[in-house]
């Protein structure tokens, strides 16, 4: 994979822009992951296809497949219900074509970006599309909800003292998280928590990791790691991973 820097406009909607070169000799891994993304998927000369995947919560795994171009636009958490029109907890654990989202608007899209030949223009294009979509105007639930993904990203943070602090009850950060990110926030916080965790794989003894990360001990790491990602964490490292089940899209 190669990660491409979003123009300064749209940085504070955009976490990463990301071109994905798939490989059929190697299963396709979806880590569970707390954004919604914009996909598109050239399939051939001049054809191609948008789709909106939703927030991930838990891994899954693919069999390989190869795409002349792929590129993924991860929106920062909170940013996709403006973009594209629908509560975000309705795209979790999905796959959507955008058509089903925007209708003739996504469809002449996808037309556009088919036509285009090289990565930058159909990476400009993309760009530009989303540009268009954004809010600029300040929204109190927006600094809200930034401030609370702020501090579940960081290990240890804990939904009730986070609310607390906040001002607000626990019932209003639930449904806050879960409407403009599409999680409850215990299950972002997990999320997060255990992709810092897959960042340091190999750095650290398992122990050592646990306690870094915010866990009681090797085995709370150890369980959560088996209920999101489908396995043990030593079965990760060495590459052991589960049966690859078809695509949906």
């Amino acid at each position: 994979m190669e990660t491409k820097i979003p123009m300064p406009t749209l940085r504070p909607w955009i976490a990463d822009v990301t071109l994905i070169r798939p490989d059929r000799n190697l299963p396709l891994v979806h880590l569970p992951d707390v954004t919604t993304a914009l996909v598109y998927r050239r399939t051939g000369p001049r054809g191609g296809d948008l789709h909106v995947v939703g927030p991930r919560s838990r891994a899954s795994y693919h069999p390989g497949k190869e795409l002349p171009m792929c590129i993924r636009a991860r929106l920062r958490p909170g940013a996709a219900r403006s973009v594209f029109g629908a509560p975000v907890s309705e795209l979790r654990d999905q796959a959507v074509p955008l058509t089903e989202l925007w209708g003739e608007r996504a469809a002449r899209l996808e037309q556009r970006l088919n036509e285009l030949t090289g990565l930058d223009s159909v990476l400009r294009g993309i760009e530009d599309t989303l540009l268009t979509c954004v809010h600029r105007d300040a929204d109190p639930r927006d600094l809200l909800l930034r401030e609370a993904v702020a501090s579940l990203s960081t290990p240890g943070e804990r939904v009730a003292a986070l609310a607390r602090r906040l001002s607000v009850s626990e019932r209003h950060l639930r449904d806050l998280f879960t409407g403009h990110v599409g999680l409850t926030p215990k299950r972002f916080a997990r999320i997060q928590r255990i992709r810092t965790v897959l960042a340091g794989v190999g750095s650290a003894p398992w122990a050592a990791l646990a306690v870094d990360t915010g866990y009681y001990d090797q085995s709370h790491l150890t369980a959560d790691f088996r209920t999101l990602m489908g396995l043990s964490p030593t079965a990760f490292h060495a590459g052991r991973l589960p049966t690859p089940t078809p695509c949906p899209t």
